[in-house]
């Protein structure tokens, strides 16, 4: 990573105090995913870079797996997504289900799933499709 860039400036450039930082660094607080995206655009790294050589027990093995996680913390910590995410949070459970298989449908339709290994197409339960009739 970045050697070049001081505790001092990495926490201003992240709107955190260096205590703060330092409480990061040394796992006494949990680092959030948007905040791991921000260190990460401050360093001049992909996110992937913070999880690289874990392996074992599930944890990830490859740099390579986490490509898609790169892209998606971007799109979480970008207005659009937190916007998307608010409105989400705020459905009842069963229409964020039903919202998550219509994103899911377009998204098969539009070859996105084809792109991302173990993913498949949520489905409406049939007790979801009765309720519509």
């Amino acid at each position: 990573m970045h050697s070049d860039v001081s505790q001092a400036q990495l926490s201003r450039s992240i709107g955190v105090s260096c205590q703060q930082l330092q409480k990061y660094e040394n796992a006494r607080n949990r680092v959030s995913a948007s905040m791991i995206y921000e260190i990460g655009k401050s360093l001049g790294v992909p996110v992937s870079r913070f999880f690289e050589g874990l392996a074992g027990n599930g944890e990830l093995s490859r740099e390579a797996s986490l490509l898609p996680v790169d892209e998606q913390i971007e799109f979480i910590a970008s207005a659009e997504g937190r916007r998307l995410i608010e409105r989400l949070v705020q459905l009842p459970p069963r229409v964020r289900a039903r919202v998550s298989a219509l994103i899911a449908a377009i998204a098969e339709e539009l070859g996105a799933f084809d792109k991302l290994p173990g993913r498949s197409r949520p489905q409406i339960k049939a007790s979801d499709k009765a309720a519509d009739s």
